[in-house]
Order: C-alpha cells, then sequence, then structure tokens
C-alpha cells in the first residue's frame, strides 16, 4: 500500500483541481447561489430542474427541511407532510440564512456540479488519509499531515457554506481560495517527501530565498485578483455583460495594483529563470512556471483588452492555482537540496 501512496496523492491533487476548475466556472457563470442553502439543494440531495417542484401544490408529499419560493421568499417545510387542496402557513418556516430566492436552473446544477466534485476530492483525500496508516512506523509526519487535509477539506466545505450564507460576501470567496491553495501546498508536500524518484538539486541559497519570495508574489496576485473579480461582478450587474468599457473607466484602485503588480511578478519569475539556467541548478520545473506565466499573462490582457472573451476568467483563475502548485514545488525541491546536501 506504501509504494501506491504517492499515486493515490497525485490522483488527490486532480481531484482538488478539478474543484477548483468547477469553481471557477461557478464564479463565470455566476451560479454562486444557485443553491440557496448548504449541504443540499433547495432541501433536496439531487436538485430541482422546474420551477414547479419549487411551488406549493396541493396534494403533494413535502419531507422536512425542502424548500419552497413564495412571495420572492425562501420557506422550509417544518416537518414531513402531505398538501391538503390550501396552502398552510404553520407547515412552513423562513428561511433565515440569506434572502436570495431565485430559481435558474442551469445555476442550481452548476453549482451542484461543483459540489459533486468537492465531494468526490474529499473522498480521494479520505482514501489517501488510510493510506498513509503505512508511514505511521516510520514517518509519522506523512500520516498526520494526510488527515490534517481531510480536516482542511471538511473546513474548507464549511468555508463554501459560509460563502453561500453571506451571498457571496468578497472576503470570504478569497478566503475560500486560499484554503484551497493551502490545500494543493500540502498535498504537493506529501507527494515530494514520499516520491523515491526525485533527483538531487545543486543547493543554492539565494535561489532558494527568491523561489520564496516568487512564491508569496504569486499568492498576493492570486488574493488581489479574486478582489479584482469582485469588483468585475458587480460592475457587469450594474452596466450589462456588453458594456465592459463603462466600468473600466471607473475601476478601483485593487483593479490597477493588480495589473502593475503582474509586472514585478514576471520580471521575478524571469530572474529566477535566468538565475537557474546560468547556475546550471537543474529546477527543470521552472520551464512549467514559464510556460505557465505566459499562457496567465495572455488570458489577464485578453480580458482587459478583448472585452472578457468566453472563458477567460475561468482559465485565468485556474491558471494561477497550476503556477502555484509548480512554484511551490520549486520551493520544496529548493529546501530539499540543502536537505541532501546536509545528508552527503
Amino acid at each position: 500500500m506504501q509504494k501506491n501512496f504517492t499515486k493515490i496523492a497525485k490522483i488527490s491533487l486532480v481531484l482538488v483541481y478539478l474543484v477548483i476548475v468547477a469553481g471557477a466556472v461557478v464564479r463565470m457563470t455566476g451560479s454562486g447561489m444557485g443553491c440557496p442553502d448548504w449541504p443540499k439543494c433547495f432541501g433536496y440531495y439531487i436538485p430541482p430542474t422546474d420551477i414547479a417542484e419549487l411551488q406549493w401544490q396541493p396534494e403533494r408529499e413535502f419531507k422536512k427541511g425542502q424548500v419552497i419560493i413564495v412571495d420572492e421568499a425562501l420557506w422550509v417545510a417544518k416537518e414531513s407532510f402531505s398538501t391538503s387542496s390550501t396552502y398552510n402557513a404553520n407547515n412552513w418556516a423562513p428561511y433565515t440564512k440569506h434572502d436570495y430566492a431565485i430559481f435558474n436552473p442551469f445555476h442550481t446544477w452548476t453549482e451542484f456540479i461543483n459540489r459533486l466534485f468537492g465531494a468526490l476530492a474529499g473522498l480521494g483525500t479520505l482514501i489517501m488519509a488510510i493510506a498513509s496508516f503505512t508511514y505511521w512506523k516510520k514517518q509519522k509526519s506523512i500520516t498526520i499531515l494526510s488527515w490534517v487535509v481531510v480536516f482542511a477539506m471538511g473546513f474548507q466545505a464549511w468555508l463554501g457554506a459560509t460563502v453561500v450564507y453571506s451571498v457571496l460576501a468578497p472576503a470570504k470567496i478569497t478566503i475560500h481560495m486560499v484554503m484551497a491553495l493551502f490545500i494543493v501546498a500540502l498535498i504537493l508536500y506529501l507527494i515530494h517527501a514520499t516520491n523515491n524518484k526525485i533527483k538531487s538539486l545543486q543547493p543554492d541559497k539565494i535561489t532558494r530565498n527568491l523561489i520564496i519570495f516568487v512564491l508569496f508574489t504569486t499568492l498576493v496576485q492570486v488574493v488581489l485578483g479574486t478582489q479584482v473579480r469582485q469588483f468585475v461582478d458587480v460592475q457587469t450587474d450594474l452596466y450589462g455583460e456588453d458594456a465592459p468599457n463603462l466600468w473600466l473607466n471607473s475601476a478601483t484602485l485593487s483593479f490597477y495594483i493588480h495589473r502593475s503588480f503582474s509586472i514585478i511578478v514576471v520580471l521575478l519569475n524571469l530572474a529566477l529563470a535566468i538565475r537557474i539556467y546560468k547556475l546550471n541548478l537543474g529546477y527543470s520545473k521552472i520551464n512549467w512556471v514559464l510556460a505557465l506565466l505566459l499562457l496567465e499573462v495572455i488570458s489577464g490582457m485578453a480580458m482587459y483588452y478583448l472585452d472578457f472573451p468566453f472563458a477567460s476568467q475561468p482559465l485565468h483563475l485556474v491558471l494561477a492555482s497550476v503556477l502555484f502548485g509548480f512554484q511551490f514545488y520549486l520551493v520544496l525541491e529548493a529546501i530539499n537540496a540543502f536537505k541532501t546536501m546536509k545528508t552527503l
């Protein structure tokens, strides 16, 4: 089982990234409130496909917790019961988490699929944690961190619920995204720590410190990007999808900081790459970093100059998260190079 742990961890990592992709699609389509409750969706394990399922009807059976929309508000069944010929308000309690009561089947199922991916990723990390017990005698840290990932996934699910209950509050969305990157980092550490095929690299203190600093700037840029994304959402609601130039003229300071800070991020990564190539340090993943960085810049420019073409926003977010992953793995390699040197 121990020899398969790294494979299981890699699968878990892919599943977590699929959740990030699904979440980006949810953001792109404005489906964040597609399911106004959590963990169910309108009180159902499998969400409705038609508004009629969320309307009161005579001679119909309702189960406890199921939701209907009455007078543009959500109402929750207090107990399981069957309706009579007339509506009885005593059978229903108002939904108090928020006052959002809009049903859009596309948004509902987009958000529901996102939650399914989250559940699948949670199952993957649970299997990884169970497999980690084979390391308990020799490397207890592997088992402990594997279970930290499981609890982190649970915490991330709770954060997702708070995002819904807050009706997509920007700060909560940012925390939700940062937590996803934290989980990615933990799994990458487990993959690195249990990978027997890691080649020894030449240690260089300046390069190690620069890699860590570059990773930090990427994380700052991601946080700024989530704030800009919220600004875009608000302005799009005001001016419509076809009028981006109107709100670009009134962009906030965070928008310009995010755009300008990207230049610093690019220059730092180029400086890092030049040093790695010049000293022949062997960090091959820097090639992936540069490629992802190029695509990230292109997608960002496309959004700004081409009026947000279809799928450019989720692509921009996903590229940033993958870039973070490769940079974090570079950090692990740089730190490991010094550990290897001490053991020689």
